[in-house]
């Protein structure tokens, strides 16, 4: 498990440990190196060692080819989740080559170490939905009290796997993406290996580190119990996310790697039951922590940044049938807003 003291990462391996799999987890904590000490992720890493006697925790940079060769070689494991990145667009900007040497560079040292010493596992990428770019923003919109929503019918089910991802703006981090995406997908055609590509909406729950450049219902939830004055970036405040709790992106991996497809690549999010907009979240989290949310309006939207974007979960849900999402909007903000106020 890469980027195991993150969101995905850290909530998957306590989902294989505590089903009685060996977990070896790499990460560095380059989240605070990237987004600084509000980034940091040793306490989920000392968590997973507290609670885990399966976790195996592996301090090593997926930029190091070296290391990753041999790590696989000795673990040879019988699955791999590949979770580390350097996931915000509005940094990627500031460390191009970071950003790319991270996503793209790291994702194909990983995939090679697969190929070479562990070419039938599962090998499950998460990628994003910033690999469509802005292409979402050029569907036509609704504008409703509180939210945009597709004025298409075409999209009433959300953004489905064969929207284009040409001929549009990514950002740095978007096209980096793309790279590791494509790339995953390419092991998976040209060495018939494994893979899947999922490519997240907005992925949240309890134990995400979550900050300004990335994270948005972590750190508005945060925001809002800590008293903090949080910005919102543009289109009112009424653009739309689907949000997905970070157990149930464990549960389709454990589905993928039970029944493995070949270059598969699947919208993963909450769908359109889970959206909100920023507006409705203020609200919604203000009646579950009893204090009103604080903030202030720039009418600048961020570059590259999605107008209203949810997931069609109709591919992923014929292909794996016994998978859906359990933990709704509400419950999911519930477990963030208890997590938050018992932080000291």
């Amino acid at each position: 498990m890469t980027g195991s003291s993150g969101l995905i990462g850290s909530e998957v391996c306590a989902w294989f440990a505590a089903r009685g799999w060996q977990v070896h987890g790499i990460d560095n904590n380059q989240r605070a190196v990237f987004f600084g000490p509000a980034g940091d992720t040793r306490w989920n890493q000392q968590r997973l060692q507290q609670q885990y006697q399966q976790f195996a925790h592996h301090e090593l940079d997926i930029r190091h080819r070296e290391g990753l060769l041999q790590l696989m070689k000795t673990v040879q494991p019988h699955a791999i989740v590949h979770a580390a990145a350097q996931p915000s667009h509005d940094r990627a900007a500031q460390i191009p080559f970071d950003d790319f040497d991270t996503n793209a560079t790291g994702t194909l040292n990983l995939l090679e170490a697969a190929r070479q010493f562990a070419p039938e596992s599962p090998f499950v990428h998460m990628s994003t939905n910033k690999v469509y770019g802005d292409q979402p923003n050029q569907i036509p919109l609704t504008e409703l009290p509180t939210r945009w929503d597709y004025a298409d019918e075409t999209f009433a089910h959300g953004i489905p796997e064969t929207l284009s991802i040409d001929q549009c703006k990514h950002s740095l981090f978007g096209a980096s993406k793309v790279a590791a995406d494509i790339m995953v997908q390419e092991y998976g055609r040209y060495f018939g290996m494994p893979t899947v590509c999922l490519r997240g909406g907005c992925l949240t729950g309890p134990h995400h580190s979550g900050v300004e450049l990335h994270g948005f219902l972590s750190y508005l939830v945060k925001c809002n119990v800590e008293g903090r004055l949080y910005r919102i970036y543009g289109y009112g405040g009424k653009q739309v996310r689907d949000n997905i709790h970070s157990a149930d992106v464990a549960a389709f991996i454990e589905a993928f790697i039970e029944a493995p497809r070949s270059a598969a690549v699947y919208n993963i999010g909450g769908g359109k039951a889970n959206t909100c907009s920023i507006l409705e979240a203020f609200e919604l989290v203000a009646q579950l922590s009893g204090r009103a949310m604080q903030y202030e309006y720039s009418p600048q939207h961020r570059e590259g940044d999605h107008q209203c974007y949810y997931s069609d979960l109709r591919r992923i849900r014929h292909d794996y049938p016994t998978w859906d999402i359990r933990i709704s909007l509400q419950e999911c903000l519930q477990q963030m807003v208890a997590a938050a106020l018992q932080k000291p």
